[in-house]
């Protein structure tokens, strides 16, 4: 899970940087005169200059510069021209013969490694405020950010890249084409994918700030975690972002955050092998071992007596841990959903139930669950029946559930109703008079 930004370090180390130097953007500032000679100099050659560097330019303003010394050995002169685009970031086109090269107004405005403004510098009105150029390449990245400051990095023959700082706190660095173009890919990798004395590195936003999103996204979680370590892990193609938080409580978890930066998932380390190799902040073998041991204390809490000896947590919407537990002193298990906190109450759901509630167990067999159905029978007054197969039906829209069972001793089964939330057997139905509840007993030996 590579950033796709990552790659454009290497080329960024020979990148030819703006000649108008690279530093943060300012305050807007106020629109100094441009003559009529330079706008109309510039309004007569800017078509030529949008078609010769097949730019994405609506051309909205335009003003001639300056032009330099003929070239020694070529004899061509160097021509500069502004030129505002519609909808679009702002340009300083240099020209030279037939040659034609651009570069945003964002690397333009900005002062050199001295402080002072660039001569050549953007100034028309519709080039003032550059970041707002940049916004449009934000929302092609689809990435949450509302532009506070903005910080040009460099540029390649293919790419232009720039940090940028967002009213809601973070920091991205953004690759758009070079020239600057709305029909070709803009991506956005999170600062924190940068190392902080890189080649590329942010500098609007500190490294404690970047990394405030993983406690927002666990605090999201609901997850029992006093955080003390943090880290980028990486990004997929389709957008998702990966972070590892490392816990004081001795855990950890690897985050997922969609593409627009909300939460998700919350994976415990000692079940996130899969996922870009795994925590490394965390033990996962003594995270397993300490995370059983608390799912026990919980699940005995909760009047489930459970001597943990393996866990999955289960994918949910609810903001707590959702776990399927196998025992080591009981054959069979049960789902456990267990909230942020330790006085938080349980629920635990056996797995003889669990389907009835969404959940299905896999960690333990089926046949575990049997001798909790054949009591069921029995606080029913039906005391012939020893389970031996069973099968979850379904739940009514209002709120019955119903699971079949077929007996030991080869006679029909029954079809048990329940009481849901809290599951509770309410009737059992010889199979022969079931047929009008989903179809009927379908169970071999009931049929």
């Amino acid at each position: 899970m590579r950033p796709i930004g990552l790659g454009l370090a290497a080329a960024l180390l020979v990148a030819v940087l703006s000649p108008w130097g690279v530093a943060h953007a300012g305050s807007k500032p106020v629109a100094p005169a441009v003559s009529k000679d330079q706008r109309d100099k510039g309004m007569a050659a800017a078509p030529g200059l949008i078609t010769a560097g097949s730019f994405d330019c609506k051309l909205a303003d335009a003003r001639f510069i300056g032009e330099g010394a003929a070239d020694p050995k070529s004899k061509a002169k160097t021509s500069i021209y502004e030129l505002a685009c519609t909808g679009n970031e702002g340009l300083l086109v240099q020209k030279t013969g037939d040659s034609v090269q651009a570069f945003t107004c964002q690397q333009a405005n900005e002062p050199g490694p001295d402080g002072k403004q660039n001569a050549t510098r953007c100034l028309l009105p519709d080039n003032l405020d550059p970041t707002a150029g940049l916004a449009p390449y934000v929302a092609l990245a689809g990435k949450p950010c509302t532009i506070a400051k903005a910080r040009a990095l460099g540029q390649s023959p293919t790419n232009a890249v720039f940090e940028l700082l967002c009213q809601e706190g973070a920091g991205w660095i953004l690759a758009i084409s070079a020239p600057p173009r709305l029909d070709k890919p803009a991506t956005m990798d999170p600062c924190l994918a940068y190392p902080a004395d890189g080649n590329i590195s942010c500098k609007l936003v500190d490294r404690a700030t970047q990394f405030s999103v993983v406690d927002r996204l666990i605090a999201k979680a609901g997850k029992t975690c006093t955080v003390k370590d943090r880290s980028y892990v990486g990004s997929t193609s389709t957008g998702s972002m990966f972070y590892e938080a490392a816990c004081q409580e001795g855990h950890g978890f690897m985050i997922e955050a969609t593409a627009a930066g909300g939460l998700k998932a919350a994976t415990d380390c000692a079940a996130a092998d899969a996922i870009a190799g795994g925590c490394k902040l965390t033990d996962a073998r003594e995270a397993k071992t300490e995370q059983a041991g608390l799912y026990t204390k919980f699940a005995t809490r909760a009047g489930f007596q459970c001597q943990v000896s393996g866990y999955a947590p289960l994918p949910t919407n609810l903001n707590k841990d959702v776990v399927e537990m196998a025992c080591s002193n009981r054959p069979d298990g049960a789902i456990g959903i267990f909230g942020a906190l330790e006085t938080d109450p349980a629920t635990i759901i056996d797995c003889a139930h669990a389907e009835l509630e969404g959940y299905r167990c896999g960690l333990t067999k089926a046949s575990a669950a049997y001798g909790t159905l054949t009591a069921d029978l029995k606080a029913l007054n039906k005391n012939t029946c020893q389970v031996s197969e069973s099968r979850a039906v379904g739940v009514t829209a209002d709120q019955r559930g119903y699971i079949e069972v077929g007996c030991a001793d080869g006679l029909a089964g029954y079809m048990i109703e329940y009481k849901l939330s809290p599951i509770s057997p309410k009737t059992a139905i010889v199979c022969a008079e079931a047929k009008g509840i989903s179809g009927g007993c379908t169970l071999p030996n009931n049929k």
